[in-house]
């Protein structure tokens, strides 16, 4: 699902109006009405009163239309017009025509931040100052009604997005801070990142019916990846298939002390479908691997303890490397020799990570494709800090393309970003996932895809999603709390389910 920018949700709506076609008031009534159903669904109590702060532009206009149909629906709605600089848009002049005559929706009209009266304290309150169309922060009389609002102890809701709130920028002005979002046909970028987080509160969003003919012959920078796009890439198993089907991969992981960081990953490479694996561990590790992951081989390296020499790579379909290895001086050589050494693109997780963090010279020799996966601080070792997490992005975006890599941000909202520039933000998983052990599964996993011939792609969008998928499904029979990472193992044949109907 691609996630339009500012520009694009204008011309969208620009779009539609000319190219269904319909007039850019019934485009509003749709919208509100959406909006009004959703809220409805969310807030069945009709006792709650419900206060509605509009501005004079179409969010306003938003607003207006809203409070006529919850009234309609039966809620006791009151409605403040933020009246402050004397400028209304045609659409919002036409929502407030369209109030009911006798006064069933009483409107206050607002001069003044200091005119506003609080509303109580079970009333449900709605921003509907500013939507999307903001390009420059708050200040003023507008600065003070979002502060006065942010006082307020109610429960606060916003139409489209929070007022103050840049979608794809960093937020520097004052910005309502809100319980809940819906905004309308798509998410939009700063709901993805974390500085956001108590300004958006909980979000959705629900189509108002924007022209899908819009999207012909346009991209997206950013989209967010569902279901219906990992669906297309599931590849069904054949009747006649072999266990060489399905690829041999390789896994090079784990050191003395360690050894359940190879198990892990191991175990969850065996739940993605891979035909054959071999695990490659310390001597020290052999036993533990044996007993614990009975389904794939294990070659012990030369040395007890740490990974030292690279094995015979030639006959894998797909090699993952880092999880558990440790970063000692005859690791890390024998990383650049891998890296040297590879022919098919690599995942790399960890302490790989951490290894080139140290000596970023290497990274020239990352094979083309491969697929890299730091959280937060090892991407910060890696390619530096950044003030905000939409210049991390562009870094993370920008070196994606430099190194011609898959470059896989963990946290919430994982984000992928691709060689040819392009990031997908993933639906999937849940704040239990942040425990030890999750990103190791996370590599198992794709390693195993990899090797079944999922191109690297493929394997990205298709690793990350079922991996939070998994991490949902436990959470829901465990709770987030009590989650460990072996759980996401588990519930990986279930996360399997959603794509594969079994007979």
């Amino acid at each position: 699902m691609r996630i339009p920018t500012t520009e694009q949700m204008r011309a969208w709506d620009a779009y539609t109006i000319e190219r269904e076609p319909i007039s850019s008031i019934d485009l509003m009534e749709r919208a509100a009405g959406v909006f009004a159903a959703w809220f409805a669904g969310e807030y069945p109590d009709l006792q709650r009163p419900v206060h509605i702060f509009a501005g004079t532009g179409n969010n306003g206009g938003d607003g207006v239309a809203v409070a006529r149909l919850l009234h309609q629906r039966g809620y006791e709605v009151a409605l403040s017009v933020c009246d402050f600089v004397g400028r209304h848009s045609a659409d919002f002049l036409e929502q407030v025509r369209r109030l009911p005559v006798h006064g069933n929706v009483p409107v206050v009209w607002l001069k003044a931040p200091s005119e506003a009266q609080a509303p109580g304290a079970r009333a449900i309150v709605v921003d509907a100052l500013f939507g999307t169309g903001l390009t420059r922060p708050l200040e003023g009389a507008w600065a003070a009604m979002v502060e006065w609002l942010n006082r307020l102890p109610n429960e606060k809701v916003a139409i489209d997005l929070p007022s103050g709130l840049f979608a794809d920028q960093p937020t520097t002005g004052p910005c309502v801070h809100v319980n809940r979002t819906f905004c309308f046909e798509a998410p939009r970028k700063a709901f993805f990142f974390p500085e956001n987080a108590d300004r958006v509160g909980e979000w959705s969003f629900g189509s108002i019916g924007l022209h899908p003919g819009f999207w012909e012959g346009r991209e997206a920078a950013d989209n967010y990846l569902t279901a219906r796009d990992v669906a297309r890439i599931v590849k069904p198993r054949h009747r006649f298939s072999h266990k060489g089907t399905y690829g041999h991969a390789l896994l090079i992981c784990g050191r003395k002390g360690s050894m359940g960081a190879a198990l892990l990953a191991a175990r969850a490479c065996l739940r993605s479908g891979v035909g054959l694996l071999t695990t490659h561990v310390p001597a020290s590790g052999y036993e533990i691997l044996q007993l614990g992951a009975p389904e794939a081989m294990c070659d012990t390296g030369l040395d007890s303890d740490h990974w030292v020499a690279v094995p015979e790579i030639g006959s894998y379909s797909a090699i993952g490397v880092g999880c558990g290895i440790g970063q000692a001086a005859s690791t890390a050589q024998a990383l650049k020799r891998l890296l040297q050494k590879a022919r098919v693109p690599l995942v790399l997780d960890a302490d790989a990570l951490n290894i080139l963090a140290q000596r970023k010279e290497w990274l020239q020799y990352l094979p083309p494709a491969s697929i890299l996966t730091p959280h937060p601080k090892e991407f910060e070792r890696l390619f530096g800090p950044t003030p905000n997490s939409f210049e991390r992005n562009a870094l993370q975006r920008a070196k994606a393309q430099e190194l011609g890599v898959y470059l896989i941000l963990k946290g919430a909202y994982t984000c992928i970003a691709c060689p040819d520039g392009v990031c997908w933000f993933n639906s999937t998983g849940n704040p239990g996932m942040a425990t030890g052990g999750s990103g190791d599964v996370l590599t198992g996993l794709l390693t195993g895809l990899l090797a079944q011939g999922y191109s690297p792609f493929e394997t990205s969008l298709l690793g990350v999603y079922l991996h939070g998928l998994a991490g949902d499904l436990a959470a829901a029979q465990h709770t987030q709390s009590g989650l460990i990472a072996g759980d996401l193992v588990t519930f990986l044949p279930e996360a399997w389910k959603t794509f594969f109907t079994l007979h």
